[in-house]
């Protein structure tokens, strides 16, 4: 079969997805244009920022196109690249968009509150402490990985002397170059559309402008730093990124990278489409490869239920979302209008990446693919290189430099988990500061009013962010690969956890929640027949005894015996609430105001008032 048809077919179903279910979703829950957001009521200068439409998709969209869409789909695609299609294009649409959204939706109904707020809002406290404990180790095992993943895609290569191989680490080394200017340039790119209030197409040309120059300085002086280098800079930019206000860093960089992903994904759709002119664009790779697949070496067997659906998180449904969607999207949403494009619109169109990805894998998949070895054994081809290869080959046939696509896509792949990392860290510090929080406000997160000891400590946002992230730096150099196959299923009970929370939300406001007990359903029984078969694997392998054995599933033995705890006590306390709480019994919160957010809406009314006026006053004296 034809790339571009799987693509052309795949876009259509996608947007029709998005207009009819996304906008019947919207519409059924309600949509209030005239209310004013938690955004705008609540500035505060740090979390709460007003933004438009796009800058808030941008910022959505990049926290949650990590290495998911790419890493996933194309391992998964051992059972075939129709089954992984399937399920990112139902998964994306039934499932992801609706559980992003409804995340979004219940967070800016109630104030801005994270998922955890919701949780004791809707469950009740123990449930909130629980899933606040989940959700900061679950962040920190995540900073760990994708620091791992940016080192290394950025660390030089050093050649048979011990020297440097400039050569061989050139892209590497220029892509880290533009990385670290990226920093640099979201900020210069934030104060001057602040500074002369610029939107729409003249934002868009600053933006574009600022991506050429740290292209150019990138390119013509890239930096060689090893592994522990990279991981040094990687830290000091969280730092940063986590405790800055969300408007002097965050947003502004989310839109530059919306901007580069965008290019990419435009980059390889026309790529794919010369190669099916060229008649290279036919998929290579095998459509259904069977339910059971056993290794040829170890007759180990891997079960396309659920491992398909564990394996593909980001693409099709991720439980990460929803921690974005509540814990910073919500904060930055200025119209409820907003809510369908950036909630339901950024998975949709970060499933079309998964389309991509597959597409890219399935083409190249006679000459590259995760299942060829070398002499040792070890892979060859990792996702990350089959998909920013199969791009940046595609780039040069329509005219792009080898060195510029070959950049463009390193850079492009470590902005990937780069997006994705500085959104994790920050939602990790709120969750450390909201466990210690003596209310469920969202306002009292960061206060220290009223607090003593180390909850008083723990009311500092830097404080947070240093514990934060020296966790993260800890499991980064001393074994978060030992819990890592267990990231899947961590990270789809909780979006279980937050579909359950959706649906008792839904039932006490009144709204109709029938459409989340079939996706709430699935991901419990998938996401524990995942961790049972985990449990029953580590048993097996402590049987065969050796200290390594010990050390790697011993512990994943525990976290998985852990999670499956925390999925059946969360779960229980869900379901019984879905059941006992009567229709409508809690209404959406009154409106909250900040001091800066009220004084900000007086003045901006006062401003729209005397322009009114002074309007009609010219038209009168027009008019004689």
């Amino acid at each position: 079969m034809s790339g571009v048809t799987i693509i052309v077919v795949s876009a259509v179903i996608l947007i029709v997805g998005y207009v009819v279910y996304g906008g019947w979703l919207a519409k059924t829950w309600g949509i209030d244009s005239e209310k004013l957001t938690p955004a705008v009521r609540m500035e505060d200068g740090k979390n709460f920022a007003p933004a438009s439409r796009f800058t808030v998709f941008a910022h959505q969209f990049s926290s949650i196109c990590g290495a998911g869409p790419v890493t996933g789909t194309i391992i998964a695609m051992m059972f075939g690249w129709v089954p992984v299609l399937l399920w990112v294009l139902i998964g994306g649409i039934f499932f992801g968009a609706v559980h992003d959204f409804g995340a979004l939706y219940a967070s800016v109904k109630n104030n801005g509150k994270s998922l955890g707020q919701l949780i004791e809002k809707y469950i009740g406290k123990t449930g909130r402490r629980l899933f606040l404990l989940f959700s900061w180790v679950f962040c920190c095992i995540v900073v760990a990985a994708f620091t791992a993943m940016v080192a290394g895609t950025f660390q030089m290569t050093l050649d048979s002397a011990g020297a440097v191989d400039t050569v061989a680490s050139y892209a590497a080394g220029a892509a880290g170059t533009i990385s670290i200017l990226f920093t640099f340039a979201a900020i210069i790119f934030g104060k001057l559309s602040k500074q002369f209030s610029l939107t729409g197409l003249k934002q868009l040309l600053l933006a574009i402008a600022l991506i050429v120059i740290m292209f150019a300085l990138g390119m013509a002086f890239p930096i060689y730093l090893s592994y522990y280098g990279w991981v040094a800079v990687v830290m000091v930019y969280l730092v940063f990124a986590s405790g800055v206000s969300i408007q002097t860093l965050k947003q502004p960089r989310d839109y530059i990278t919306t901007i580069m992903m965008i290019a990419m994904i435009a980059c390889a759709v026309i790529g794919i489409f010369i190669l099916s002119v060229n008649g290279q664009g036919d998929v290579s790779a095998p459509a259904f490869n069977g339910f059971v697949l056993v290794n040829a070496k170890t007759g180990a067997k891997s079960y396309l239920f659920p491992l398909l659906f564990v394996s593909v998180a980001c693409g099709a449904l991720s439980g990460f979302h929803s921690l974005v969607s509540s814990g910073t999207s919500s904060k930055q949403v200025s119209d409820e209008t907003d809510m369908q494009p950036v909630g339901y619109g950024a998975m949709v169109v970060e499933s079309f990446v998964g389309v991509v990805a597959i597409v890219c894998a399935a083409i190249v998949y006679k000459d590259m693919n995760v299942n060829m070895v070398d002499a040792n054994g070890t892979a060859l081809y990792t996702p990350f290189k089959i998909f920013a290869t199969g791009i940046a080959n595609s780039m040069t046939l329509f005219g792009v430099n080898k060195n510029v696509a070959t950049v463009f896509m390193t850079m492009n792949v470590s902005a990937l988990a780069l997006t994705s990392l500085d959104a994790v860290a920050r939602i990790a510090r709120s969750s450390f500061q909201e466990f210690f929080a003596p209310t469920n406000d969202v306002l009292d997160v960061e206060s220290a009013e009223g607090r003593t000891g180390f909850a008083k400590l723990a009311a500092n946002r830097w404080f947070a962010t240093g514990i934060t992230l020296l966790g993260g730096l800890a499991l980064t150099f001393g074994g978060y690969l030992n819990v890592w196959p267990l990231f899947g299923a961590s990270n789809q009970l909780l979006g279980g956890m937050c579909m359950i929370t959706l649906a008792v939300f839904c039932k006490c406001t009144g709204r109709k929640g029938g459409m989340l007990y079939v996706p709430v359903a699935f991901l419990l029984v998938c996401t524990f027949t995942s961790l049972v078969q985990s449990i029953l694997s580590c048993v097996s392998a402590l049987s065969a005894g050796g200290v390594m054995v010990i050390a790697t599933s011993g512990l994943q033995l525990v976290v998985a015996v852990l999670l499956v705890v925390l999925g059946l006590i969360v779960s229980y306390n869900c379901l019984k609430e879905l059941f006992v709480k009567k229709p409508g019994s809690i209404p959406d919160e009154e409106p909250e105001w900040s001091e800066q957010g009220r004084a900000d809406y007086l003045r901006r009314s006062k401003e729209h008032l005397d322009s009114v006026v002074t309007k009609h006053k010219e038209h009168s004296e027009a008019l004689g």
